[in-house]
């Protein structure tokens, strides 16, 4: 608790009928933190996203605190890459020059204080172009950095005590970094920082850092640090929670003005999702809710660095100025971090052409067959081996829905998507080539290639570890302030203490049937999204009488069954299908494993994160119902 770590009773020389014990302190200071709340907004859902995010939110979101996502797995091997070539590189200058830069004076002015990510692979350096440009701006500046996630130093080390087994080759890893937590967030603001740069930590803690700052929250708080990071899980990703990607996309106005989200929350865990006045976007129990199930797996035990959420009984309310949020639980975190490491698995190519006329799907496939079969005559002469993974699919044709596809002649349109693994970048020169000769001695309709001819690129492939806590040496750093330690603390138990067992069924009373039958659009809400090679779809019921017939069709061996053409080939889709009851919400998650291809720059596929997973699935058919009128009277 920084600000009780600050106080102190000394003697009085002067008599006083009364002097404040520290117990009695801590109770004043209690009381005073639950008359307040605290603000955060967060201006960026990642790197690349819209910089009027920033004065949006700055001058109109009445801020104490402002975050700045910016990572995935596939920008920290972008950015070691680019540190690789320039050693002070390595983290996203657009914070820097676009979306902080500019309004150094006004967030000094307004006391904003500010934490981002931005630091990728290199937060020192990030901090220091972060001080040039405070010192251009004539402001005063106190930066603070949370550095230690960075395992490449000690690669070996890490990976041979990590879990579970794996294959990985020390010698071949691009980047290996582990998810840090809140707790050096709000130390550095402790600190009087007001500038926070890290590295890699799980998104939601750059929200939950401020609040234990703000609120002198403990590591043994559980339900308010379970709170906190679902307020930061909500808000991360920028304006997918204010209207962004919502299934209803038609009823959210004004997408060019879409507000950024802002959590005001309170010293008991109490959340309000709103955003700026007179901003476009929508923020309903909806768009809230899809967002709760975004890219999380188990919602009984959603695993953060610094607490373990249950959020299957989270509830959401809409309020005058938002969606009220409660209900959060939280228990011990563990022993470990999860660690990201990315290594080299070859090279990729992709090459993208249009086509038309009638029957494009079918001329589409049959002109990427026979560019295959030609490199693959190549190779041979060359003594090159094949292909180690090719994927053809027609964008317009359905190719994505496999099964569930319109069927038909097709469209009279696409979009060929072809893409390649090989283990030498010669050979994907050599494929590169005979892209074009497709134009004059294949299909007709062919159009230009999109993009020119393809260039072959390194091929990441990406897997998730836990490493021990008492692996990683977290440090943090001021211009007059510098303490490092590691992340163990006595309440830290065996990660293995959450290996829950699937989640059954639960037992649905029989319900009235009918004649009707109805579309899953119909009847609930959907999001998507990915954790490395595993695909998360959430599912909420529209109203929550249909909650029942929600759990009683989308089984998980239905599920498995719908998407059975996204897992590997060969194997029993179910085994690869889990899900999870999320009562409060009157939701469902699903996660699909293995379903991605390789997930992310691993992938072949024109959607690599799954994110139109959920889109298909709303086309998942329901019989037997009754009229959805009685159903919700």
């Amino acid at each position: 608790m920084a600000y009780l770590g600050r106080l102190m009773v000394r003697p009085s020389r002067r008599k006083s009928k009364w002097l404040p014990t520290l117990t009695q302190l801590q109770r004043s200071f209690a009381s005073e933190q639950e008359q307040k709340t605290v603000r955060v907004g967060c201006a960026s859902g990642f790197w690349g996203d819209t910089p009027t995010a920033a004065p949006q939110l700055i001058h109109h979101g009445k801020l104490d605190f402002l975050m700045f996502d910016y990572l995935s797995e596939i920008t920290m091997s972008l950015l070691t890459a680019a540190r690789a070539k320039k050693p002070d590189l390595g983290y996203a200058p657009d914070f820097v020059l676009f979306a902080l830069g500019p309004y150094l004076n006004e967030i000094k002015r307004k006391g904003i204080r500010v934490v981002s990510n931005a630091g990728g692979i290199n937060p020192e350096a990030c901090a220091a172009a972060l001080k040039q440009a405070s010192k251009k701006a004539g402001v005063e500046l106190k930066v603070g950095v949370v550095s230690g996630d960075d395992l490449m130093v000690q690669r070996e080390a890490a990976l041979e005590g990590a879990t579970p087994t794996h294959n990985i080759c020390p010698a071949s890893v691009h980047s290996l970094n582990a998810y840090l937590g809140a707790g050096p967030i709000a130390r550095a603001l402790d600190q009087g920082a007001d500038v926070v740069v890290t590295g890699r930590c799980a998104d939601s803690s750059m929200a939950l850092g401020p609040l234990m700052h703000s609120f002198g929250w403990l590591g043994t708080d559980y339900d308010q640090l379970a709170a906190g990071s679902l307020a930061g899980h909500l808000i991360e990703c920028g304006a997918q929670v204010t209207g962004g990607i919502f299934t209803d996309w038609h009823i959210v106005p004004d997408w060019h003005n879409i507000g950024f989200p802002i959590a005001e929350v309170d010293s008991s865990g109490r959340i309000v999702i709103t955003k700026p006045a007179g901003t476009g976007g929508l923020i309903s129990t909806g768009t809230v809710s899809e967002q709760l199930l975004y890219e999380i797996g188990d919602p009984r035990a959603y695993i953060l660095p610094d607490v373990v959420c249950d959020f299957s009984r989270v509830q959401v309310q809409e309020v005058k100025d938002g969606v009220m949020v409660t209900g959060a639980k939280g228990s011990s975190p563990t022993d470990s971090y999860k660690v990201t490491a990315t290594y080299m698995a070859g090279f990729k190519a992709t090459a993208v052409c249009c086509v038309g006329g009638r029957r494009s799907g079918e001329k589409g496939r049959r002109t990427a067959e026979a560019i295959l079969a030609r490199s693959r005559t190549i190779f041979k002469t060359l003594g090159l081996p094949d292909f180690q993974r090719t994927h053809v699919q027609v964008l317009g044709a359905e190719d994505t829905y496999g099964p569930h596809a319109s069927g038909g002649e097709g469209p009279r349109e696409g979009v060929v998507w072809m893409s390649v693994q090989h283990q030498e970048k010669r050979a994907l020169d050599l494929f590169a080539r005979e892209i074009a000769a497709a134009g004059t001695g294949m299909a007709p309709g062919l159009t230009a290639i999109v993009g020119g001819r393809p260039k072959p690129s390194p091929l990441l492939k990406m897997q998730s570890l836990l490493v021990g806590k008492d692996t990683c040496q977290v440090t943090i750093t001021t211009d007059e302030y510098s303490e490092s330690f590691t992340g163990v603390t006595p309440d830290c138990v065996p990660a293995s203490t959450y290996d829950l067992a699937d989640q059954p069924t639960s037992k649905v009373h029989e319900l009235p049937s009918g004649p009707n039958s109805y579309r899953l659009e119909e009847l609930a809400l959907t999001r998507s999204g990915d954790k490395g090679n595993s695909c998360n779809v959430g599912v909420v019921a529209r109203h929550p009488a249909l909650y029942p017939y929600l759990c009683q069709t989308l089984t998980s061996s239905a599920i498995a069954q719908y998407f059975a053409h996204v897992f590997p080939p060969g194997v029993d889709p179910l085994q690869y299908v889990k899900r999870y009851e999320v009562p409060g919400i009157h939701g469902l998650n699903f996660v699909l494993e293995e379903s991605l291809g390789g997930g992310g720059v691993a992938s072949l596929r024109s959607d690599p994160q799954g994110k139109a997973f959920a889109q298909m699935l709303l086309d998942f058919n329901f019989t037997n119902l009754p009229d959805l009128n009685s159903i919700c009277s």
